[in-house]
């Protein structure tokens, strides 16, 4: 009795055909939307009347989150897209682009909480 296995049990059969992978066209969707992200909470935080107040007067200007969270956010970010794109494991890839979102997120986050301090 020949007990060798067969090629087929050898070799992984393929995915599904509607099951292909896009997490590599999500980190790049999402690279490319970023910076336009970041023009918009500019010019979202620039319209308001707290903001405007603050940059044309130098009146109630406060800060929000540390400004040192925004390049390290786009650091992240850039690295987690660069992970995204060249791992070759799908669930590393997913991962890369979890962290990616979160690390734009923030440094969004950071430039909406951002308030001018006054000229002196």
């Amino acid at each position: 009795m020949d007990d060798t296995p067969s090629p087929s049990a050898i070799t992984p059969s393929p995915a599904p055909a509607g099951a292909e992978d896009r997490t590599r066209l999500w980190a790049g969707v999402s690279a490319a939307l970023f910076p336009v992200a970041l023009v918009g909470a500019v010019v979202l935080l620039l319209s308001s009347v707290r903001v405007s107040g603050c940059v044309t007067y130098g009146v109630e200007c406060t800060r929000g989150l540390p400004w040192w969270l925004f390049p390290v956010g786009v650091g992240a970010a850039g690295t987690a897209f660069l992970v995204a794109l060249a791992a070759s494991r799908p669930e590393v890839r997913r991962w890369a682009l979890g962290a990616q979102l979160l690390a734009e997120c923030t440094a969004i986050l950071v430039v909406l909480s951002y308030y001018p301090d006054p000229p002196a």
